[in-house]
């Protein structure tokens, strides 16, 4: 897994051969990276079922009350209607960064 710390936020690429080795490896890192925005960059060649994704809905709830962002980048398309609207998944990395400073106006507004 690469860890790319940028200004705003913390970008997360995996290089494990399996969603589940991915998520093993995120989860072991998340004290570590539970104070930082993060997009996740899930790569279309990493077979990944929207089962999986719900493990990331975890992570981005856990996130979500430690109000800090939490994006999922994944260019395949997936049905987003079976994810709450509040787990953001979108297929490029500039909509992630997007998303990651509009939710920072939010908080600074109180939103």
């Amino acid at each position: 897994m690469y860890i790319n710390r940028k200004e705003n936020y913390t970008s997360i690429l995996p290089d494990e051969s399996t969603f589940r080795e991915f998520f093993m490896a995120l989860s072991s890192q998340m004290p570590l990276l539970e104070d930082q925005h993060l997009i996740i960059r899930v790569s279309k060649n990493l077979d990944v079922s929207e089962k999986d994704f719900f493990l990331l809905l975890e992570v981005a709830e856990k996130q979500s009350v430690n109000h800090k962002s939490f994006v999922v980048v994944y260019p395949p398309k997936i049905n987003n209607d079976i994810f709450p609207e509040h787990f953001n998944i979108v297929p490029t990395y500039a909509e992630a960064e997007d998303i990651i400073k509009m939710e920072a106006i939010e908080r600074d507004l109180s939103f």
